[in-house]
């Protein structure tokens, strides 16, 4: 007897019996009281400020809070920071940038009371500080200019976005509607300031032109946007409903289908077509939403009208639908203001915990992406609260916001100390989750190139348009599926650009970047890894990068102290930490300096070569300190 027909033929039925059990509807588990009770899904209040005790000389409302926790554990903060040490963290977490040496002998010997602050306002005026705050960005929107997968095509305007974002964060664009031009600025924008580019957000994850069915390719392209403005806008994992309800948050599939309806009229092109850099509209036809049961496109559930996720709708509200005459459904600028509410839980929550992250190292709350029940509860929920309130008190104004972290006392603490409160500080908060201290930073692959080209006097400055790709490892470039894929820039000076501007292709992250945790832009990445490991050390020591970078700062410190080694050596300090060399550090320089001439002549006067070449390994050690790569 044949088995294999029968086995067949009740699998078939079984799935049929299965497909047809699940279309009516969906049972959908309620909200309960209990949920709402959650931290994050709270309504907004604005806490009372904590009481000011002056020995612990708090510089704004943010210190209250801090100081409040680091009290009630008998703790006391860090001394202040040096100036030197404060230009630097600073600059760089302002603009991504080192400091220069004239700009930091300008600040150390400032002696006005105004003189931070009035840095403070010259950084964030900087056009630098779009150019970093953008990378932050771009890492939560999973930015990159090629599709991905097999073929990984180039997406030739995806860069457009990349400048919008850049050109929002300087023009001090209101998160509010930074929020709302990113979901729907085809129906907001202005045409002068060209805000549709800003749903370049939508549509930067991976996509798979060539997949067989265009309808399977349209519900992967549509879940993923989905999931996407869930995290980054929301905090939320919304992602995790698109097969089965939430198995921990009050999110259910339906909420998630929901959700995607607003979405659900966007236009796809055909087969092998790839997708454009502006979200547009079907102007012909309105789609209409399913549940996909188990996820599966085929198997049309329920059907559904778009609806915000309940467990942030305290209101209970309601899209508005449009006149059907309309050439776009207008449902996505629905979401866009209902996400902006002065009132709504998790948006200005989510964004000003991202603003605490990269100004401190970590997050109030832990988990940057996961605000749900799963997440990390929030180390000062009162402090979190309070930011929150104020950047809508501030008409959403990120520049604001800055301002208001790194005027605190808290931001401007040292990271390093000594005596019997340091010891308390190190044993009963050894993770400095009550920032009883600034916490040391590794600079990111991006700052570190960033950096070693500001100290060479080699950075190219030029802002804006297609982005460029500065050479590749030989060995790097063997790898490739094309060799069109990776085409080097022909204009030299362009190799020297921003990190920003380096070309993003998914299949192939730049080196430096990707030994130094670059996020591989397939999903929306919050909080990056930072990892210690070999290839991050023979990438520095040994790369044509690294080479080509110090040969110029031993070019750069030679000609203007010609054979005073002392000289040379204040100078590769100045030039790569913003600092004179101790004693101790400029005897060890000079005994490398001169072993390494020794060693490389042949017994005659050491020539200029040599001295150079010396140099060049002086420069290598230097970019590889400690110092060089961490902030302080």
């Amino acid at each position: 007897m044949k088995l294999a027909p029968i086995v067949l033929a009740i699998g078939i039925e079984f799935g049929i019996a299965c497909t047809q059990a699940a279309l009516p509807s969906t049972i959908e588990p309620p909200i309960t009281t209990r949920d709402r009770e959650h931290w994050s899904f709270r309504p907004l209040e604005r806490p009372s400020l904590p009481p000011s005790v002056p020995a612990f000389s708090p510089n704004n409302e943010v210190d209250l809070f801090v100081h409040q926790s680091l009290r009630s554990r008998g703790l006391t903060p860090a001394n202040p920071a040096s100036k030197r040490t404060l230009i630097r963290r600073l600059s760089f977490d302002l603009t991504g940038l080192p400091p220069t040496e004239e700009e930091i002998q300008r600040f150390v010997s400032n002696k006005q009371p105004d003189a931070y602050n009035r840095l403070v306002d010259k950084l964030l005026a900087s056009p630098a500080y779009g150019e970093r705050w953008a990378q932050h960005w771009l890492d939560l929107a999973r930015f990159a200019e090629s599709d991905g997968f097999e073929h990984d095509l180039v997406r030739s305007d995806a860069w457009r976005y990349r400048d919008w974002v850049i050109q929002a964060f300087n023009r001090d664009l209101p998160y509010d509607e930074f929020v709302q031009f990113q979901i729907a600025g085809d129906e907001l924008g202005r045409s002068e300031q060209d805000d549709a580019h800003a749903t370049g957000f939508l549509l930067a994850g991976p996509d798979m032109p060539d997949i067989n069915l265009t309808e399977e390719r349209r519900h992967i392209v549509l879940n993923e946007i989905t999931a996407t403005v869930g995290a980054v806008f929301s905090g939320l994992g919304v992602g995790c409903a698109q097969c089965h309800d939430h198995k921990f948050d009050p999110i259910s599939q339906a909420d998630f289908y929901r959700l995607r309806a607003f979405f659900d009229n966007t236009a796809f092109p055909q087969r092998n077509k790839q997708l454009g850099h502006i979200i547009s509209e079907n102007s012909n036809k309105r789609s209409e939403s399913y549940l996909a049961v188990r996820g599966d496109f085929r198997r049309q559930g329920m059907k559904l009208t778009a609806a915000y996720p309940r467990i942030a709708n305290h209101r209970n509200q309601h899209p508005q639908p449009k006149s059907q005459d309309s050439n776009s459904t207008f449902q996505r600028t629905e979401l866009a203001h209902w996400l902006t509410q002065a009132d709504h839980p998790l948006t200005s929550r989510v964004m000003v915990n991202r603003l605490w992250q990269h100004h401190f190292g970590k997050a109030l709350v832990a988990t940057p992406n996961d605000f749900g029940t799963q997440g990390a509860r929030p180390s000062h929920p009162e402090l979190l609260d309070y930011l929150a309130t104020e950047l809508v008190r501030q008409k959403w104004r990120l520049k604001q916001m800055h301002k208001l972290l790194v005027q605190s006392s808290t931001y401007m603490q040292a990271s390093r100390g000594t005596g019997i409160q340091w010891e308390k500080a190190i044993r009963e908060d050894p993770s400095n989750q009550w920032y009883s201290r600034m916490n040391r930073r590794r600079l990111t692959g991006e700052t570190l190139r960033d950096a070693m080209l500001a100290a060479t006097h080699s950075l190219n400055e030029r802002q804006g348009g297609p982005s460029d790709r500065p050479p590749l490892p030989a060995e790097v470039h063997a790898t490739l599926l094309r060799k069109n894929h990776w085409i080097t820039s022909p204009d030299e000076s362009d190799h020297y650009r921003r990190s920003i501007y380096v070309f993003v292709r998914r299949n192939l992250r730049y080196p430096m970047f990707d030994v130094f945790d670059r996020p591989d832009a397939n999903a929306s990445c919050a909080r990056r890894s930072v990892t210690t490991t070999a290839p991050q050390s023979l990438n520095l020591l040994n790369s044509e990068f690294s080479l080509s970078r110090a040969r110029a700062l031993a070019t750069l410190v030679k000609p203007k102290t010609g054979s005073d080694l002392n000289a040379s050596i204040s100078k590769l300090f100045s030039s790569c930490l913003g600092r004179p060399p101790s004693n101790y550090e400029r005897e060890t320089l000079i005994n490398f300096i001169e072993e390494r001439q020794q060693n490389s002549s042949t017994g005659e006067d050491v020539s200029s070569e040599l001295q150079t070449n010396a140099l060049v390994d002086a420069a290598l050690a230097m970019f590889n300190l400690n110092e060089f790569l961490y902030i302080d």
